[in-house]
């Protein structure tokens, strides 16, 4: 999904931007399947290469759709890793990359001030 997309969700939603930043911002803690980011690590032009690499390793063209890779360096802690990679555009999923390569300053702000992780 690109940001104009995302947008337009969190607006139906009644929610704005600093809200869907906020909210994607929990993908700094967990996991996911291959087969939600298969298709990123292949053939994106906003990722980093050496990380779509990384990602390939666990995740092959085919098959292994249940493999699992973390979102972030950090899977199991809050903090703004998951910012700092957007900004590298280490972004896993599509549509978090979106965030940062659609135009919004609000991931850089978190990236290096974190805010919203740091109360």
């Amino acid at each position: 999904m690109d940001l104009p997309a995302l947008i337009n969700n969190f607006k139906n939603q009644g929610l704005n931007k600093r809200d869907l930043v906020a909210l994607s911002g929990g993908h700094t803690i967990g996991l996911s399947q291959c087969l939600i980011f298969r298709n990123r690590i292949y053939n994106a032009t906003d990722i980093d290469p050496a990380f779509a690499k990384e990602r390939r390793a666990t995740c092959p063209r085919t098959g292994g759709n249940t493999n699992l890779a973390p979102f972030d360096p950090t899977p199991s802690r809050f903090d703004t890793a998951y910012f700092k990679n957007l900004v590298k555009e280490k972004g896993l999923l599509t549509s978090d990359q979106a965030l940062f390569s659609g135009g919004s300053h609000l991931i850089k702000h978190f990236s290096v001030v974190g805010r919203l992780i740091n109360l």
